[in-house]
């Protein structure tokens, strides 16, 4: 399983960005859960969003909703669209599915290389 992120950058206070994650391989079948994480320099990585087959969107504790997940598990795509970005959204976000490879097997979860989102003033 590989999971491909795209749409990360450098981008000024208030700006957005839409990050995408696309997962393949053949012997995918089936998605259940399909996140995005992101970890700032010195602190621990942490949800941001996800979306779970048959349950549907979770967030991290975003009051202003300036985050917004979107895809679909059957599709094997994410997308996390970011607006009003502000300089402590700067982080390496990783997209992260639990997927699994056989009908009698349960749930491994997969990492995405990562994608470095830089907010400057």
């Amino acid at each position: 399983v590989q999971l491909v992120e795209s749409g990360g950058g450098v981008v000024q206070t208030g700006g957005s960005l839409r990050l995408s994650c696309v997962a393949s391989g053949e012997d995918i079948v089936e998605i259940n859960f399909m996140g995005w994480h992101r970890q700032a320099p010195g602190k621990q990585r942490e949800l941001v969003a996800g979306i779970a087959k048959g349950v549907g969107t979770v967030y991290l504790d975003d009051p202003t909703g300036r985050f917004t997940i979107s895809g679909e598990t059957a599709q094997k795509t994410s997308f996390l669209q970011m607006n009003n970005l502000k300089l402590e959204d700067t982080a390496v976000y990783y997209c992260n599915v639990l997927a699994r490879t056989s009908y009698a097997s349960g749930d491994n979860s997969y990492w995405g290389h990562g994608t470095q989102v830089t907010v400057s003033s």
